[in-house]
This record gives C-alpha cells, structure tokens and sequence, in this order.
C-alpha cells in the first residue's frame, strides 16, 4: 500500500445484538496530513478488547461511543514514520491510540516511547498495557488479596483474568480460574500455573466449582456475567469482594429478561454475608501507573507472570477476530499484525 493511501475499518451501523459484517465498513483513504507538533504513524499491532463491543452502542456508558463513519477504536503499536514534533524521530515505536488504521497522525502527549529492551513491543498492549493495569489495579484495590484466600477469575485464559490469577498467587491466595474448554484450562493450571481451573462449558461445572473451591470463595473477579455469576454467588464467603471488570457475556444482548426473584437473591446474599461489589475501569486507578509497571516488570523478569498471545494477520481479518473474541473464541491477549 503506498504511503498516499490509507486502509481502515470504520463503524457502518450500530449492531442489534452480536456485531455483523455489515456493520462495520473496509475503506481506503488518503494518509492524513502532518501538522506542526504532530507526528504520523504506521500500525505495527492493534489490541483488539471486549470493551469495543460497547463503544459501537449508543447508550450511555462510561466512553463516548464511536459515531456512524468514524475510525473503530484501539490501542495500538505504532512506528513514527514521520515527525513534525522534537519528542520524537523518524523509526520510534510508541504505544498509541490509532484504532482500525494502517496510518494515523497524532499529537505527543498521547504518545508513550516503548523500550524492546524491557520486553516485547506487544506487551504494551497486553500484560504491561491496559490489560494487565486492569488486573493489577482491580484485584489489588477491590479484591484486596490476602494470603491464603481463595479467588476464583472467569475468563482466565484471557489477557485480563490470565494475570489476576498470577497476581493472587504472588500474594499467597488460592487461584481457580474458570475458562471455556480443557485446553485453556490445561493452559491456566500448567503454564500459568493456577491451583485449578475449571471448564464453564462442563455440564458438571456447578459441582466441580464448588470441589476446586472446598473453602468457598473470597475474591471474584467478574470478567462475563451470566450463568457464571449465578453459580459464584452461592458460594462466595461472608465478607467476599467482588471487582466487576467486564460481563462479556452480556454485550450483545438486546434486552434484559427478567428473571423472578433474582434481584432480590443478589441483594439478600450482598446483606446477609456482607459482600463488597464494586465495578471500576481501569482509568480509575490511573495514579498507580508507575507501581503496576514496576512490580510487573519485576514479575515478567522473575518468572512468576507469564502470557501467551494470540496474533491474526491482516486488518482485512480484524472484524472476524472481534466476532470470534466475543464468544470466548481467542487464546491469550488477541492482537492483529499489520
């Protein structure tokens, strides 16, 4: 593609329900122009997120949602392949937020230079970028670990519940991840190294919960919502805190079907054993910034966080990416490489 055109996916149509091809749209434009204290930079990565799901809606949330023709939006990794600004030259690689675009002009303040040195130029999409300061910042804050608590993380084969359960370990608790098939279960116990985890789809997954968590459970962190939550609720102990993240498996419903007596079920258990649920973003905690970076570089250093990744080629195959990261179907922090 030469340097004069551009190639990016913009939102065609707010979805009704799960997100459709239609609704996104494939263009071809001209590279936008540089200005003074600008630079102009070439997608290397682009992280692609659940929280996506919810800017493509309408409805009041806690980000402006993208309008009908805009650029889809994203964290990226980026090379500066040109430079109006004194912060930063021609061949930089800087953590930005490009969205769904090969080239993207930019100011500098929105800018961060990234160091292959530390660790991989990825990571600062994934363990060491907002994934991973959500983990940090939710579990520490809200979870408030304590050795020899039981958490139990959903999703935690994904970029965010994969380091929760790390994080729990360093501090002494029990780890139980629930994820979707045995293979990122395999994943989580073995590589990840969590005490348990246990597969959400098993048509047992109410009693093998309950035998991987023998003491009940203290820490809950919320990444899907659903019939998960249903099962958690029954066995969180009195005084369990409950940092909610993300309820993944409710961003393409359309309406809430009541169900009888479930809210009053929710607020029973939150009275009776005294529960703290608290739902955050990352944003939040941004302050801790610096001690997230530093005590996750340590751990990477360490040995006692790992990731794994999952890379698709081609911007032509992000809206299938996306659609397969909404039900569950990536393995590791899900990035497309330009």
């Amino acid at each position: 593609m030469p340097l004069n055109k551009n190639r990016r996916i913009v939102l065609a149509a707010r979805p009704e329900g799960e997100p459709r091809d239609t609704d996104f749209r494939f263009e071809v434009g001209d590279v936008p122009v540089l200005r003074e204290g600008e630079v102009l930079l070439r997608t290397i990565y682009l992280s692609l997120d659940p929280y996506m799901r919810g800017r493509m809606d309408a409805r009041p949330s806690d980000a402006q949602p993208i309008g009908i023709g805009e650029v889809m939006v994203g964290a990226t990794v980026s090379e500066v392949v040109a430079s109006k600004s004194p912060d930063f030259n021609s061949g930089d690689i800087v953590l930005s937020y490009s969205g769904w675009q090969e080239y993207a002009v930019s100011d500098t303040k929105h800018l961060q230079r990234l160091n292959p040195e530390i660790a991989p130029v990825t990571t600062a999409l994934g363990v060491l970028g907002m994934p991973g300061m959500t983990a940090y910042t939710g579990l520490l804050n809200i979870g408030q670990p304590k050795e020899g608590d039981t958490l139990v993380v959903a999703a935690a084969a994904g970029a965010v519940g994969s380091v929760v359960g790390q994080i729990a370990r360093i501090k002494g608790c029990r780890a139980v991840g629930i994820a979707g098939g045995e293979s990122k279960c395999a994943h989580v116990r073995e590589q990840l190294g969590f005490d348990d985890c246990v597969d959400h789809r098993s048509s047992s997954f109410s009693a093998e919960l309950r035998e991987a968590c023998p003491n009940g459970i203290d820490i809950y962190f919320e990444n899907v919502g659903g019939r998960i939550f249903d099962v958690v609720l029954g066995m969180l102990n009195p005084f369990a805190r409950v940092p909610v993240c993300g309820l993944i498996a409710l961003y393409n419903a359309i309406e809430f079907a009541p169900r009888q007596g479930w809210a009053e079920r929710l607020m029973a258990t939150v009275l009776t054993k005294r529960l703290t649920l608290r739902g955050f973003i990352v944003s939040d905690f941004l302050p801790q910034s610096g001690d997230f970076f530093r005590d996750m570089v340590l751990w990477l250093r360490e040995g006692k966080v790992h990731y794994r990744e999952d890379v698709v080629d081609g911007l032509e195959n992000a809206v299938g990416a996306f659609q397969r990261l909404l039900h569950g179907q990536n393995f590791g922090k899900l990035l497309v490489r330009f």
